[in-house]
């Protein structure tokens, strides 16, 4: 059975950094895209970051570029997302998610990703 794990979240003030995992279990997903994704109250999921299997290749939001940092350690099956310089806007839930296919393109979707872990609060206090 398939499952990511995310971790890490958790309440912090403005300008404070995180540092979100993602563990993955069930398959290796060394040459799968993954994707971050967060869903703030009353608004719909957006995409945040993601990265390439194939080149590493990585693509962020213009509202997180220079913020935040996607990474991935494919000996551990696991994703990172360091988020510093947190603003109250980043308050949402982060979910991590595995793509269907090897790349990342700028405008990646998330009909291109099947599996989804079962996300990790981040409340940013002003």
């Amino acid at each position: 059975q398939v499952q990511l794990e995310e971790s890490g979240g958790g309440s912090v003030q403005a300008g404070g950094s995180l540092r979100l995992s993602c563990a993955a279990s069930g398959r290796t997903f060394s040459t799968n895209a993954i994707g971050w994704f967060r869903q703030a109250p009353g608004k719909e999921r957006e995409g945040v970051s993601c990265i390439s299997a194939s080149d590493g290749n990585t693509y962020y939001a213009d509202s997180v570029k220079g913020r935040f940092t996607i990474s991935r350690d494919n000996a551990k099956n696991t994703i990172y997302l360091q988020i510093n310089s947190l603003k109250a806007d980043d308050t949402a839930v982060y979910y991590c998610a595995t793509a269907i296919g090897t790349i990342c393109d700028s405008d990646y979707d998330e009909d291109e990703f099947d599996y989804w872990g079962q996300g990790t609060q981040v409340t940013v206090s002003s």
